[in-house]
């Protein structure tokens, strides 16, 4: 028996990533940004998963997701207590994993139809 993908189209998937890029459908990034199936904020504010304040996650709430996976760069790195929380608040699930597994677990999710917003720090 023969399996295949059946890939969504028109979604936004994620292509490539490398050491402060990302590859989101044919366009190469080089700033942090927020992804879902539908939408690509290439101008998320947010620097550093050790500076991230609440309103760095106004763009995020505002999409409504699920789950969020927040990529932290070369290695996983966990935020604030206050930032976890503000995700527990509003019943959205946060993982917190490195750049290369958010981008994959992301392409999985929302092939499969799931809320998920891929919140992704570069460096």
């Amino acid at each position: 028996m023969k399996f295949t993908l059946d890939a969504r189209q028109g979604i936004n998937l994620i292509r490539g990533y490398g050491s402060g890029e990302v590859r989101i459908n044919d366009q190469l990034y080089h700033t942090n940004c927020i992804v879902t199936a539908e939408t690509l904020i290439t101008d998320w504010r947010a620097t550093d998963v050790d500076a991230l304040i609440l309103d760095d996650l106004q763009p995020i709430f505002d999409l409504k997701p699920e789950i969020v996976l927040l990529g932290t760069g070369a290695r996983q790195r966990f935020p604030a207590s206050e930032i976890r929380r503000s995700f527990i608040d509003r019943r959205i699930g946060l993982e917190t994993m490195d750049l290369g597994a958010a981008c994959r677990t992301y392409n999985i999710l929302v092939q499969e139809e799931r809320r998920v917003a891929a919140a992704l720090l570069l460096k």
